[in-house]
């Protein structure tokens, strides 16, 4: 699938990736390692809204500890914005809740719009975006209004300074909402026209962050995350000067922003571009930053002043994804020679090599929940790069979750995206015909039956969507492209959902 011109224009990625050069080559696997004992899983296909595909967000929290989860799913609905459509099926898409075997339709903002939800907080309130029915004047598309979903009721949360674009990516059991917003202040920096701000959005009044001294904060530079925990600290990224820097834009830096404090200044490894991706409700930040120099970026893990430079795999790249409360950050890191990504466990001072499925190259972890159980996808390095969502715990080896379900549903699982503290993972499967849904698994205990009954929960998934009529109206690549297409998947985030690549 891919993403539509609007949503392409709105990523507002100032592209500082690096060309690395690399080559292909199945990597060992850890030795003297003992093969685990794993739970068993029965898989939940949550369906769709008629339409063939379903997705849920990455690096995002997208099922609670209640075991609630949130995403997007495809309707029979023909995109009314064609040719600038939501996705490639040209199909209305709606975010969707999912709790205790019930898919519902949140709906969108009034209209024929496409909608999408990206984070369920503890509480169960969710965060995400939804067009409204306009044309943005400015980019010739349609607008994108950060929304909230409270109770079964949207709220459109508007924008910062009049802008006509913005996305909700955070919300917390609190209400407070951060996300990322265009205004209408001319920005020679922003693919967009004017400059994006990151907000918080709390009793129906939307701030302005700030910056660290440039025009644009918030999803800045090939990959980054606007994120929030439970005690209303918010992390991104921003421009630090109007001055460009060597990689032609200005420098970029993470930043934490504190009611107390304002908006701190994370620093840098080094060189000049640098983004928070994840941070717990201890304060601490991952993400990654180049070194002096900008030919090598690293993954951090940022602790009260300190950023520290978990390093990478033996490669010149990495970033790091996720870190839970015991401060284990997860992300993925190129191999030695560049030879591949692999996705890594950093704890205790130790970055740990998590391999990759066994027949596959390349792996990239996404979220480790309290107990350090770790999720994510291995692949052969191709573009596409999903084959096999993987369970890694209790010091490895990394598992195929495809082994581990019962009975075998005839859904291929290729992403695994979030996991909570329960063990419930939210991910991607692939049907036989080729359609992505969204897919939960979860795990066999006592009083959980998995070979009993659960054939047909695909079917009663589908069967139990609801419409809620009060809120809406209805190839093989060359080696440098590898590393290239790794880094294009990750810095398209699906800002408004917009699917996952397939052949």
């Amino acid at each position: 699938m891919k993403s539509t011109i609007s949503t392409c224009i709105f990523a507002m990625t100032l592209l500082v990736a690096l060309a690395l050069p690399v080559s292909l080559a199945a990597q060992e696997r850890p030795h003297g390692q003992l093969k685990k004992e794993h739970s068993r899983y029965k898989v939940i296909d949550l369906g769709t809204f008629g339409g063939p595909n379903s997705f849920v967000q990455e690096e995002l929290q997208v099922i609670n500890s209640r075991g609630t989860a949130v995403g997007l799913a495809e309707t029979t609905t023909p995109d009314p914005y064609a040719p600038n459509c939501f996705d490639s099926e040209c199909l209305v898409a709606h975010a969707f809740e999912w709790q205790k075997g019930k898919l519902t339709d949140l709906g969108a903002l009034p209209g024929v719009n496409n909608s999408g939800a990206n984070w369920i907080s503890e509480s169960g309130l969710i965060a995400g975006g939804s067009e409204n029915g306009t044309i943005d004047p400015l980019l010739g598309g349609p607008e994108h209004h950060a929304v909230l979903w409270e109770k079964g009721q949207i709220i459109d949360l508007g924008t910062l300074g009049g802008g006509y674009e913005s996305t909700a990516w955070t919300v917390n059991s609190r209400g407070q909402v951060a996300g990322d917003s265009l205004n209408l202040v001319p920005d020679p920096f922003n693919p967009a026209g004017t400059q994006e701000r990151t907000f918080l959005w709390q009793d129906g009044a939307m701030q302005d962050l700030g910056t660290l001294g440039g025009p644009d904060a918030g999803l800045i530079g090939f990959k980054g995350n606007v994120e929030m925990n439970e005690r209303g600290q918010v992390v991104a990224c921003s421009l630090t000067s109007y001055n460009p820097g060597p990689l032609g834009v200005p420098p970029v830096d993470p930043f934490l922003w504190d009611k107390e404090k304002g908006m701190l200044d994370l620093g840098s490894l080094g060189g000049t571009s640098g983004c928070a991706i994840n941070l717990n409700n201890r304060g601490q930040v991952v993400g990654y930053s180049n070194l002096l120099g900008d030919t090598t970026t690293h993954p951090f893990l940022w602790d009260r002043g300190v950023l520290t430079d978990l390093g990478t795999l033996g490669g010149t790249f990495g970033f790091a994804n996720w870190v839970n409360e015991e401060g284990e950050a997860v992300g993925a890191a190129n191999t030695k020679g560049d030879q591949a990504f692999h996705g890594f466990i950093w704890r205790k001072g130790i970055m740990t090599d998590l391999g990759t499925v066994p027949g596959d190259s390349c792996s990239g972890a996404f979220s480790i929940n309290s107990k350090g159980q770790v999720v994510g996808n291995s692949g052969d390095c191709s573009s596409n790069f999903f084959d096999h969502a993987f369970l890694w715990e209790d010091g490895g080896p990394m598992v195929d979750l495809n082994t581990l379900v019962v009975p075998q549903s005839g859904v291929q699982l290729v992403w695994a995206k979030d996991i909570n503290d329960h063990g419930e993972i939210a991910g991607l499967g692939e049907l036989p015909n080729g359609d992505i849904h969204a897919v939960l698994l979860i795990p066999c205990r006592q009083g959980n039956n998995c070979e009993n009954g659960a054939a047909n929960l695909r079917s009663t998934a589908q069967n139990n969507a609801t419409f809620n009529p009060k809120i809406s109206s209805q190839l093989r690549p060359t080696p440098n492209e590898v590393i290239a297409s790794w880094r294009a998947r990750m810095a398209r985030r699906y800002r408004i959902p917009v699917g996952v690549p397939r052949d």
